[in-house]
């Protein structure tokens, strides 16, 4: 693992998906990258802005950002890694809903979704 690929000291950009946020949509889960903090959703999303940030910045590593959760992911092995605790918050808050954020997930989300 490249030690540049993860900043331990950065904290996160927010407690939900930066883009989505900003366009009034929606996630399923969230991810944070681990070079810049940067939140954004899976690839479950209808946004998938995780991977597009990896593709959009290089920047290779995110950490889960669900309660409960502690894996990396390195988008260029395509596989799970272990890493350094990232600066606090390490999750979204526990009393957000999934999906999320409440008020924007439309009723048939379910047939949203990528799978």
């Amino acid at each position: 693992m490249s030690e540049q690929a993860i900043d331990p000291s950065v904290p996160p950009s927010g407690d939900g998906c930066v883009e989505c946020l900003a366009a009034d949509g929606w996630w399923i889960h969230l991810r944070r990258c681990a070079t810049c903090g940067q939140v954004g959703c899976c690839n479950s999303s209808p946004g998938q802005h995780a991977t597009a940030h990896f593709q959009q910045t290089g920047h290779p590593m995110v950490q889960s950002f669900e309660p409960g959760e502690d894996w990396f992911w390195d988008y260029r092995t395509e596989d799970y890694v272990e890493g350094p605790t990232l600066a606090e918050p390490t999750a979204r808050p526990a009393d957000h809903p999934v999906p999320g954020p409440a008020g924007a997930v439309p009723d048939d989300w379910r047939s949203k979704i990528h799978r």
